[in-house]
């Protein structure tokens, strides 16, 4: 009885372990923090008028392509230091995007 307690709780921890080590894999925080950031940009020009309602659609669609990215990279239970760097420069690119459309002449009516 107690040898198969044992194998029992010594391969429930072992599988538990394994599925842990694939989840800390898939994080992305530092990706989520900039993506939140930028949405809480183009909401706020948004609100503000700096942003024509085109604008607002083509930053918001941007982003959408950007967490479908993230979502392909995390797909595979892995998210490789290519895909890090492919993100990262997507979300450069995203936010001279959200910068130049907020600052350019163009306000909302």
């Amino acid at each position: 009885m107690k040898k198969s307690l044992f194998l029992f709780f010594a391969s429930f921890s072992i599988i538990c372990g394994l599925s842990l080590g694939g989840v800390a894999q898939t994080k992305t925080p530092r990706i989520n923090k900039r993506e939140s950031h930028q949405q809480k940009r183009i909401f706020q020009g948004a609100k503000s008028g700096e942003l024509t309602r085109k604008e607002f659609v083509g930053l918001e669609k941007e982003q959408a392509q950007i967490r479908i990215m993230e979502r392909r990279a995390k797909s595979d239970g892995e998210v490789t230091k290519r895909e890090r760097a492919r993100l990262q420069r997507e979300l450069n690119q995203s936010n001279r995007h959200i910068y130049r459309q907020k600052h350019d002449k163009q306000d909302r009516n």
